[in-house]
């Protein structure tokens, strides 16, 4: 039984390292695209997002036959049941990527204003969701803590992104409604951060019993 149990937790570490792929390859072609105006990049993000609802319903069903059928001591508990959490957050950041990918197809981010900061902000939510997944395969408390300091980064590059394009917005009124998308997309790649924070901190509960939000 304890056998069986090891296999399907090995599947579940499989299936989670395979999500969170997917959610780092729709966020990098979601940035991408709008970067560089490509639609087919646009669409992987889309295609990327219908994969991770996918997934997210296998991860499921694992998770529930886990809990079901293996009735796992304290410690497998808390790591299959964080699972069933932290999968909701990355299905969240899949649909959040197809959100950016969808607003590629109506504006084009001109260089300066924002474009290197949003740049960044991409690259460090995709750190944060590659090393949120890592920390709980590895059961490394200290990346998912690293995961949920990296956040800060993320809202504070979203603060400076928000305040340049609100003066461009004071500026050019005539391209309002371009510098009022970008601080969307900024607000989605912002959320994105939470929700790996999210994970990160699912993470840590699952290796040490408390949630960060209890401390």
């Amino acid at each position: 039984m304890r056998n069986r149990f090891s296999e399907q937790l090995e599947r579940l570490h499989v299936e989670m390292i395979q999500i969170g792929a997917l959610c780092e390859d729709a966020i990098s072609a979601a940035a991408k695209a709008l970067m560089n105006g490509d639609e087919t990049l646009a669409q992987a993000a889309e295609d990327a997002e219908r994969e991770i609802d996918e997934k997210e319903r296998e991860v499921e069903t694992l998770c529930l036959k886990l809990l079901l059928q293996q009735q796992p001591v304290a410690k497998d508990l808390r790591e299959v049941s964080s699972a069933l959490k932290m999968i909701s957050d990355l299905e969240r950041i899949g649909d959040q990527a197809a959100d950016i990918a969808e607003l590629t197809r109506f504006v084009r981010i001109p260089e300066g204003t924002g474009r290197q900061r949003i740049q960044e902000m991409a690259e460090a939510v995709i750190r944060m969701v590659t090393d949120s997944v890592d920390s709980f395969v590895k059961r490394d408390l200290e990346l998912a803590r690293e995961v949920c300091r990296e956040d800060d980064q993320v809202d504070e590059l979203f603060n400076q992104v928000k305040a340049e394009l609100i003066e461009m917005i004071a500026k050019d009124a005539a391209s309002g409604e371009l510098w009022l998308d970008l601080i969307m997309v900024a607000k989605y790649l912002e959320r994105i951060g939470d929700h790996a924070t999210n994970v990160a901190e699912w993470v840590e509960y699952a290796i040490t019993g408390v949630h960060p939000s209890n401390n």
